[in-house]
């Protein structure tokens, strides 16, 4: 049956949330929280649509193997990006690129176009329907791509009409978000789990809310965050700012004691515990 509503979301996104990383849809995911905001709608079509592209990506691999390409990593993100790119018309968003549609996986579906993390997560669906062995790259300030076939790794970026990245982009890319001294090493190709994926993904919406001083749908935002991510304890640190930002001066002190409680490494107590203080001679 289909779900409808946000409250159907946030049950489904509080079921993956139990679940262990591997298992969670990351597609699935993605789409349940965009449907949180968008209460009445239906998600039958973005998950029709999804499993047509699958399709046509494994029809277009076997057409360009048959045709004489080599059976290769690069024959198979060339199948993806023709059919999510070529086909489908998908691109990155580059003239309203902090538009919050572009991390809400319903709107890039309909609007076909999206920032890196969101095109990610449809490339990387498409490869996984296909048995391929891909994974997301928490690159900085740009969130990649790589597929892998035994020994040969090619990373790629959906964002960029699914340009392949040699170590000369990557470092370019690099210097543009972390400056001209910036270079690049192991830390920046670590592979991304799914609630990474997925935590990356709200972020960005997250983040552009406080920017606007829309703290309320911030905080929304971070509670769909903790039902797919409960162990993510820093979330609480961020529901207590944004709950203070409310007036809630009540739920910012349960929400930051309960993070004090979680975590016992004094560097991670340190903004926590300055916090309360604030807040307890505010109350």
């Amino acid at each position: 049956m289909e779900q409808t509503s946000e409250t159907t979301a946030e049950h489904k996104l509080a079921e993956f949330g139990a679940l262990s990383d591997a298992s969670i849809p990351l597609m699935d995911t993605a789409l349940h929280l965009a449907l949180a905001n968008h209460p009445g709608r239906s998600l039958g079509a973005y998950e029709n649509h999804i499993v047509k592209m699958a399709y046509q990506v494994e029809a277009r691999y076997s057409e360009l193997v048959s045709a004489g390409a080599d059976d290769d990593v690069e024959t198979r993100i060339a199948a993806i990006k023709h059919i999510v790119c070529d086909q489908h018309g998908y691109s990155g968003d580059t003239d309203s690129y902090n538009d919050l549609r572009n991390a809400d996986l319903m709107d890039v579906i309909d609007r076909r176009k999206g920032m890196p993390i969101a095109l990610a997560i449809v490339a990387i669906e498409l490869a996984r329907r296909q048995k391929w062995d891909c994974h997301g790259l928490n690159f900085p300030g740009h969130f990649l791509v790589r597929l892998d076939n035994g020994s040969k790794r090619v990373i790629f970026d959906p964002f960029g009409q699914f340009r392949i990245m040699q170590a000369h982009d990557l470092r370019e890319l690099l210097k543009s978000v972390a400056g001209k001294d910036a270079e690049l090493s192991s830390t920046q190709y670590q592979e991304a789990s799914n609630r990474d994926i997925l935590l990356r993904l709200q972020n960005n919406i997250k983040f552009r809310q406080i920017e606007r001083e829309d703290y309320a749908q911030a905080l929304k935002t971070v509670g769909l965050m903790k039902s797919f991510a409960p162990d993510e304890h820093r979330l609480l640190l961020d529901e207590s700012v944004l709950k203070a930002r409310l007036s809630d001066v009540k739920g910012a002190i349960i929400a930051v004691k309960a993070y004090l409680e979680a975590m016992l490494d004094p560097k991670d107590r340190y903004e926590a515990e300055l916090l309360l203080r604030t807040l307890e001679t505010t109350e």
